[in-house]
C-alpha cells in the first residue's frame, strides 16, 4: 500500500507539472531539481524526514551525512548510480527510490541527447547534495 501511495505522489508530481515540462530538467538548478524530485523522501534540508519518507517501510537517508559516512569523501561515482538506479548498487541494498535516470531519460525524450540530459541532472543533483554536507 506505502509503494502504491508514493508511486502515485510521484505520477502525480510528473503530472501537474504542466508547462514547465517543456522546459528541459537538465536547465534546472541542482536545489530545483533536489526540491522537486527528492525532497518529499529526504526532506527539505536532507535529513530524511521527507514527509513520504515517513510513510515507507525503509529508513530514508540522511543525506546531509554522505561525505562523514564515507570517511570525509563523498562516493561520487557510487552516488551516481545511486541517483540514476538503472545499475544495481548492491551496497545500496534493495531498491525503493525511484529509479530516477530511466524517468528522467523518458522525460527528456528517450533518445541518445536524453541520454546527454541525464548525466547532467545528475551532476546536478550531486553538486546539490555536497553543499548539503555537514
Amino acid at each position: 500500500m506505502r509503494r502504491l501511495v508514493v508511486t502515485f505522489l510521484l505520477f502525480l508530481n510528473f503530472a501537474l507539472a504542466g508547462p514547465a515540462a517543456a522546459q528541459s530538467f537538465a536547465d534546472y538548478s541542482g536545489r530545483d531539481l533536489y526540491m522537486r524530485f527528492c525532497a518529499s523522501c529526504h526532506g527539505v534540508t536532507g535529513a530524511g524526514d521527507g514527509p513520504v519518507g515517513q510513510g515507507l517501510a525503509v529508513m530514508v537517508p540522511d543525506l546531509t551525512t554522505l561525505r562523514r559516512r564515507s570517511g570525509g569523501q563523498m562516493n561520487t561515482a557510487q552516488l551516481r548510480e545511486i541517483i540514476d538506479g538503472r545499475a544495481v548498487v548492491i551496497s545500496h541494498g534493495t531498491r525503493t527510490m525511484p529509479v530516477w535516470g530511466y524517468e528522467f531519460w523518458v522525460e527528456e525524450g528517450a533518445d541518445m541527447e536524453a541520454e546527454a540530459a541525464v548525466r547532467t541532472i545528475v551532476d546536478q543533483l550531486i553538486a546539490y547534495l555536497r553543499s548539503l554536507q555537514t
